[in-house]
């Protein structure tokens, strides 16, 4: 499982609720409430997309409102957000599912496009601009050698210039190239980089690794000079390969992936990110 129940105590603090997530043996979710608990519900997070964690946060969201507090849920990796088109819609049925718990609040970091995130109602949206910063120079006008940051393609340039300008660096923008007949890759570009320093590659999501890969490779420069912070490590298949290529992989435990070994040098808590924007 991958979700997680805040609560409020008597005492005012916050802490991990004492609720139970149980499976009944015929598949069915529900929660276990201790008959003593003197806890308020507070916030639910869910990490990555496990449909199992999505009805267990309706089932904590019906569970709050029987007690009349606020239901709020942290879902920093928005289910479907790369969905946002074809058919199946997969980010309306979703959103649909997720709508349907009545939240008062869910909060998403560094959503795909503005496509999913515009179908959650109640939504907020949180950038991961400040915390690119903060992972990789830490405060405004810390002594660094980064020159710039790298959009690896121009669905990232968003993104990668709201960090280049929280870092005060210049940005660089890249391109995929596919082969017109068959619309798989062909190869990639980069706009002219500095000689000397390290450079950042910024994006919201890394599966496989294969566009970074790729990336790194065509800028012909050593993994000591490159930096990939990606907001949601999925880190499937050959994603172990980034090392190979970047001296430095920064993630969030936004998704289970996280946490696979030989990946991210550096995992920020999600949590710790998230919580400051629940409104109580």
């Amino acid at each position: 499982m991958s979700i997680h129940f805040q609560a409020q105590m008597p005492s005012g603090w916050k802490a991990t609720s004492a609720i139970r997530v149980l499976r009944f043996p015929g598949g069915e979710m529900t929660l276990v409430v201790p008959a003593d608990l003197e806890e308020k519900p507070a916030y639910a997070t869910v990490t990555g997309a496990d449909p199992s964690d999505l009805i267990t946060l309706g089932l904590w969201a019906d569970y709050a409102r029987r007690l009349g507090q606020r239901a709020v849920a942290v879902l920093p990796y928005l289910p479907a957000a790369r969905a946002d088109r074809g058919v199946p819609f997969g980010a309306k049925v979703y959103a649909e599912l997720i709508n349907s718990f009545g939240l008062d609040q869910v909060i998403v970091f560094d959503p795909h496009s503005s496509v999913a995130p515009g179908l959650i109602d109640n939504v907020k949206i949180v950038g991961s601009a400040p915390y690119v910063r903060r992972a990789t120079i830490g405060r405004v006008g810390s002594a660094h050698d980064y020159v710039g940051v790298i959009a690896p393609d121009a669905g990232a340039v968003g993104r990668a210039q709201a960090a280049a300008s929280a870092l005060h660096l210049p940005l660089f923008r890249a391109e995929k190239h596919r082969d017109f007949e068959t619309g798989k890759l062909s190869g990639f570009s980069c706009e002219a980089l500095p000689r000397h320093g390290r450079l950042l590659v910024v994006d919201d999501i890394c599966d496989g690794g294969g566009t970074f890969r790729g990336l790194a490779e065509a800028t012909g420069l050593p993994k000591e000079r490159l930096t990939l912070f990606v907001s949601h490590g999925v880190f499937s298949g050959d994603a172990p390969a980034l090392r190979q290529h970047f001296g430095e992989i920064i993630t969030t435990d936004s998704h289970p992936g996280s946490a696979r070994e030989g990946v991210a040098t550096k995992v920020l808590s999600i949590r710790n990110i998230l919580a400051p924007y629940v409104e109580y």
